[in-house]
């Protein structure tokens, strides 16, 4: 254990007993493969000298091939750094964390995470709501445990679509939300307030969206070109409107002029089935990523329009772009069109024996119903 707590001094792994059965270990995202498989294999010798067989490692991040042959029971749940897991894989985790706890007194949950604390946060967040189906005075220790470890230790790392996944979850559960069945068809995405990525300010700005599904994405690409100052908002209309159903996350970036690359002015994730109204406002605070980046302006928002058909909504008509705005609805740009969430599988590294084994993960599988 000692070794354990030199890793942790040095800042090389964080194990933290949540509870006495839940436990969050994690390895900050920059670590070197190698180190990460060394220090991975220390963890686990020292998990299974203290558990035994009654561990299970729910992975919350790629998956890896180590992690699977090294300990005994490993459950992926992986999905990207810094967003939102899918609604329906909260619920799956959950699940699964209940019927391992409830199986056995003495088995034990390990929460793995490679990268910031906001996914083992929404996990631990989701979980203590769903614990509270439950009144024993047991389970009422642990969640006063979860909610110390959601709101001083993971959420000040975590993003704005975190916590809103948290509240969706919570709110399902309680029946403070009532799901929506509805489809959505989105006709306008207006952003109010433009930030200065460019020193002599305007700036070319792109938009994806895209709906998930079980089977399949829906992307749309748009390309913005913008030459008025941080008030000037841009209006992007869909007609007929965009069916979105489930899961949706929205990505907006700057284009840098001077390199073939861009930024990320905003990303924001929303689920369909808390939708109860037909015009949908992100505040700054309520944007990932743009809720601590000084470039967007204070009073800045993003709006989505909706209605319960494609056909065009009438009385918008004031929807329109000024002279200093264009879009491009058909944009080839092959930097617009590519987005790493078309395909989720992604190389990693496996540290063997000092010898690097290649194998293709899956970084996240959003899924709806």
């Amino acid at each position: 254990l000692s070794l354990i707590q030199k890793m942790e001094e040095n800042n090389e792994v964080d194990l933290v007993y949540i509870t006495e059965r839940i436990i969050a270990l994690s390895f900050p995202g920059g670590t070197e493969e190698h180190k990460y498989s060394v220090h991975l294999r220390e963890v686990t010798n020292m998990l299974r000298s203290k558990h035994q067989q009654h561990y299970l490692l729910l992975n919350l991040s790629e998956r890896r091939h180590d992690i699977t042959k090294q300990n005994p029971r490993v459950l992926d749940f992986g999905w990207p750094d810094h967003h939102a897991p899918a609604l329906d894989k909260i619920c799956s985790i959950c699940k699964a964390m209940d019927t391992w706890l409830n199986a056995d007194p003495h088995n034990v949950v390990v929460l793995h995470n490679k990268g910031n604390w906001g996914r083992t946060g929404v996990v631990v967040g989701a979980y203590m709501h769903y614990s509270n189906l439950s009144t024993s005075a047991e389970q009422a220790l642990d969640r006063f445990a979860m909610k110390r470890f959601y709101e001083d230790k993971a959420m000040p790392m975590g993003q704005p679509s975190q916590r809103r996944y948290v509240h969706y979850f919570a709110g399902l559960l309680s029946g403070h939300i009532k799901i929506n069945n509805k489809p959505l068809f989105l006709h306008h995405v207006i952003m109010h307030g433009i930030p200065n990525f460019e020193s002599k300010g305007g700036g070319r700005t792109h938009c994806c969206t895209f709906n998930s599904s079980v089977q399949f994405y829906v992307y749309v690409y748009y390309s913005i070109n913008v030459q008025g100052d941080s008030h000037t908002s841009i209006c992007i209309t869909i007609e007929p409107g965009l069916l979105l159903k489930g899961d949706i996350l929205l990505k907006c970036y700057h284009k840098r002029y001077q390199n073939p690359s861009r930024d990320v002015i905003f990303r924001v994730q929303f689920h369909t089935c808390a939708l109860h109204n037909l015009a949908l406002v992100f505040t700054k605070n309520d944007l990932d990523e743009t809720f601590k980046d000084e470039r967007f302006p204070e009073y800045g928002k993003v709006e989505f329009i909706f209605s319960f058909d494609p056909e065009k909504i009438k009385g918008l008509d004031h929807l329109q772009n000024g002279p200093s705005v264009s879009v491009d609805y058909n944009t080839q740009d092959p930097l617009i069109r590519w987005d790493s969430y078309e395909n989720f599988n992604r190389r990693c590294e496996d540290v063997k024996d000092g010898k690097k084994r290649y194998s293709w993960c899956l970084l996240a599988d959003i899924c709806v119903s």
